[in-house]
């Protein structure tokens, strides 16, 4: 899969590879909750088709904003991991859900309003912080 791009406007070249309905999920999948093989996308409640994970996971890489690699015990199995591109899409994705935590309530109430979105709504820089800690913190325990 080639990387196309549809001009040199910066926000719109940026639209061309994470614009599509299911980039930055994947993105939060593996940083927020921990998603690592192709099963635990597929298991999440976002239900993305096979077909389309295989080719987001693929373009992803390309972009090097995520790396493939096999996971430690079980050769068999890949594991998906962020880059440092990757986690810098972090400030991004908080952004988004505090966007979305002001703006959609009234239209999607059932947003989730648990303890997260408290520090979130407190202290976004700190957030985004904390999320990028912990990840690195698991990437090292990987080894």
């Amino acid at each position: 899969m080639k990387l196309e791009f549809r001009c040199n406007c910066p926000f719109t070249s940026a639209l061309d590879i994470l614009g599509d309905k299911w980039m930055l999920v994947i993105v939060k999948q593996i940083l927020i909750e921990g998603k690592e093989t192709f099963k635990d996308f597929t298991e999440s409640e976002e239900a993305i088709a096979t077909n389309i994970l295989s080719a987001k996971l693929k373009l992803l890489e390309e972009a090097g904003i995520i790396t493939k690699t096999k996971k430690p015990g079980n050769r068999k199995s890949n594991l998906y991991l962020l880059t440092d591109k990757g986690l810098a899409l972090t400030p991004l994705l908080v952004e988004l859900a505090t966007w979305s935590d002001k703006y959609l309530r009234d239209l999607h109430p059932t947003l989730q309003n648990e303890k997260g979105m408290d520090q979130l709504r407190n202290d976004k820089s700190a957030f985004a912080h904390i999320l990028v800690e912990k990840y690195r913190e698991k990437q090292a325990a990987l080894g």
